[in-house]
């Protein structure tokens, strides 16, 4: 049913962008070729894929499957994701509870701001970008182009960028690590996306005004965990929000907060809270999410290494509780999520 429709919508962006190294639309028959679905994660169909310079983008297209709309989120793609300063005043304005990735230049046309370009088609999402050129830019050219972060927050400290602004790997890295936080929120908004990533969940699950909890959690994460970054998904959750994945491992939002793991077979719960800052606990919780100790210890009981003297096994009929958040994409637990949001 969409394959006309999308033809279409091709036809009608040919038009307006005749040069193929501007836009192209193409179309993967998944039986054939199952070994691309699997490297992208394709799970559903049809499914549109929005790639950027080869590289695949973490949001997919949503919206309506029509012509007109396809090529409206095209147009829209094409558009210059960099404001353009005209005066340096701007920046001393900007909305500081955003994450703003500042460039200086001295010219448009340079290799420098061609790869900064690039960065910006790929994260503006996560990012607001924003250059300066020439006489303009120059009080902030010390000793050439200069890329600048400046986080969240009033009084946070700018952060300078110090590689090569040509290596467009080095740009990106550093950007992307400024601009997607290492423990993001998850939302009925945002859950079906996190879920196409294709990583596991470590979630903290805490109620919304309780922000003592999250730093907590958050400074564990990047003491403990920061080289699992890229193997699994470091989440926080509102407990009143998300009654439904609590249930799914018998919790409620009084018992929060509670740190769990959903590995999209299985939800799997981090024994204590009052552990977190534990040296290595919350390193070794996710270490044993990975060797496939969380899953046989669930269904065979603890490993015989890790019996105490006396110590019972677990029943062997018991099982973990399901995944909640994998069927975030399939219609059944969507309609539930959508259910406990209109009760909201």
């Amino acid at each position: 049913m969409l394959h006309p429709i999308f033809e279409e919508a091709s036809n009608v962006i040919k038009e307006e962008y005749p040069d193929k190294n501007q836009v192209v639309f193409a179309r993967v028959d998944c039986d054939q070729h199952s070994d691309i679905a699997q490297r992208y994660r394709i799970s559903k169909y049809p499914t549109l894929k929005l790639f950027r310079n080869g590289m695949m983008m973490k949001r997919e297209y949503r919206g309506q499957r029509s012509v007109t709309a396809i090529a409206d989120y095209i147009r829209q793609q094409k558009s210059n994701p960099i404001q353009e300063v005209q005066d340096l005043e701007e920046i001393s304005t900007l909305d500081r509870s955003r994450r703003n990735i500042v460039g200086y230049f001295e010219q448009k046309d340079s290799d420098n701001y061609r790869t900064f370009e690039r960065v910006a088609n790929i994260l503006h999402d996560d990012c607001v970008f924003l250059s300066a050129f020439g006489a303009i830019s120059k009080p902030e050219r010390f000793s050439g182009d200069n890329v600048i972060y400046k986080p969240p927050g009033e009084n946070a400290p700018d952060m300078v960028y110090l590689g090569s602004i040509t290596n467009f790997d080095l740009v990106y890295a550093w950007t992307q690590d400024k601009c997607v936080p290492l423990v993001r929120e998850i939302t009925f908004e945002n859950g079906e996306e996190l879920t196409e990533e294709g990583l596991p969940f470590l979630i903290l699950f805490h109620m919304k005004d309780d922000l003592e909890s999250l730093e907590k959690f958050q400074q564990e994460v990047a003491r403990q965990l920061i080289s699992e970054k890229g193997t699994i998904n470091f989440l926080h959750a509102d407990c009143d929000k998300f009654r439904h994945p609590l249930l799914h491992i018998q919790k409620t939002p009084a018992d929060c907060p509670v740190i769990a793991i959903d590995s999209f077979r299985h939800m799997y719960v981090f024994p204590d809270f009052n552990d977190l800052s534990v040296p290595g606990k919350l390193k070794q919780f996710v270490l044993d999410l990975h060797s496939g100790k969380l899953h046989r210890e669930f269904h065979h009981g603890p490993d015989p290494t890790d019996v105490a003297p006396g110590q019972p096994v677990q029943d062997l009929a018991s099982s973990p509780p399901e995944s909640s958040f994998q069927k975030l994409a399939p219609s059944e637990h969507r309609y539930t999520l959508l259910r406990e949001k209109d009760e909201l």
